[in-house]
């Protein structure tokens, strides 16, 4: 008998369905009339659930609603976006626009839908399908960057590999603690056969962690593994320098192991770089390949270049690796204790 009225705001939430075809994109954004009313400076004695009125209207929602939803080609150029249809959603207190892109949609499509920033609990579910089947999903918060779809054709496989390949090349080199724990197990030297069963051997281990990780399948925490991959690096370090001639070569094992906790590694920049759901395996190949291709970019010309100074000079190429063996350790040492201090800070 006491109780009152009681208002409330619907749930923060706008949709946005689009639907590449071969040659044509369409689309529908649904949103609150609440989330227009307050953008639109609407008097709430004015419903936008009244079709009159959402004609009255017609302009400047679409003007709204298009200029918040970004779509863009691979290259970064925007795509031109069509409004179509606008109508009210009685059931749902929301307002529904059909839209198009002109032209054949592209291969790689960048996504960034901000609707309704005024609102810091809003969010935007972005649902892309082919034919029926939904091919990948998207949710944009306040600040959420753009993301990318890749589309399940042969163009949208090579967009993939076009982004993917780069990207693994790129983190090898400029990750210094993977390029100093390949440089740490070839600079010993050896025939070609063993520096490749080495190499080999690491790009196994991290392929299967990679895997792993990258699906969500198992991924332990980076405050486990970053320290670890520093240790790797002493352990390389320290085995080219205790190891006596005539005992057993470790470095194919150390690779092996250890390549399964660079995996790790690698996974993590891969999820934050943005894996394309419906083209996971395409990524994860594109992003395996970029790495091998930077680790030959490094392991090459580091071997040619020692074997060169081994012809030459047995002296100098045992200097070469027993220096270069201690500048591991040293980095490796000093990359432990900075992300051990890190995590206890």
């Amino acid at each position: 008998m006491l109780a009152s009225p009681a208002l409330a705001h619907p749930a923060p939430f706008s949709y946005v369905d689009l639907r590449p075809g071969e040659d044509s994109l369409h689309g529908v954004v649904t949103v609150h009339t609440a989330d227009l009313e307050h953008d639109l400076r609407i008097d709430g004695q004015t419903s936008l659930l009244d079709q009159g009125v959402l004609e009255e209207q017609y302009s400047a929602v679409k003007l709204l609603m298009l200029t918040r939803l970004e779509l863009r080609d691979g290259a970064g150029v925007p795509l031109k976006i069509e409004p179509g249809h606008l109508e009210p959603v009685q059931g749902d207190d929301a307002v529904r626009l059909a839209f198009r892109v002109v032209g054949k949609p592209p291969a790689e499509l960048s996504i960034a839908a901000h609707l309704f920033d005024y609102d810091p609990l809003h969010q935007t579910f972005v649902t892309i399908y082919e034919g029926d089947a939904v091919a990948q999903q998207m949710i944009f918060a306040k600040g959420s960057a753009p993301q990318t779809y890749y589309a399940g054709t042969v163009g949208g496989v090579g967009a993939v590999l076009a982004t993917f390949i780069p990207a693994g090349a790129h983190h090898v080199l400029i990750g210094p603690d993977h390029v100093l724990f390949i440089l740490g197990l070839i600079l010993m030297g050896g025939s070609l056969r063993r520096l490749t069963v080495i190499v080999t051997a690491f790009t196994l281990g991290h392929s299967v962690t990679l895997a792993l990780a990258a699906t969500g399948t198992f991924a332990p925490p980076a405050w486990l593994i970053e320290p670890l991959i520093a240790l790797s690096i002493v352990v390389v370090g320290l085995d080219n320098l205790l190891r006596k001639s005539g005992e057993r070569d470790l470095r194919a094992l150390f690779a092996g192991l250890f390549g399964l906790i660079h995996g790790f590694g690698f996974a993590y920049v891969l999820r934050e770089f943005g894996l394309p759901q419906a083209q996971l395996g395409w990524a994860l190949a594109g992003f395996n390949v970029g790495v091998e291709l930077g680790q030959l970019a490094i392991v090459v010309p580091v071997v040619l270049i020692l074997r060169w100074v081994r012809k030459r000079s047995e002296l100098s190429a045992n200097r070469i690796a027993i220096g270069g063996s201690l500048a591991v350790i040293a980095a490796g040492v000093y990359w432990f204790v900075d992300r051990v201090r890190n995590l206890a800070g």
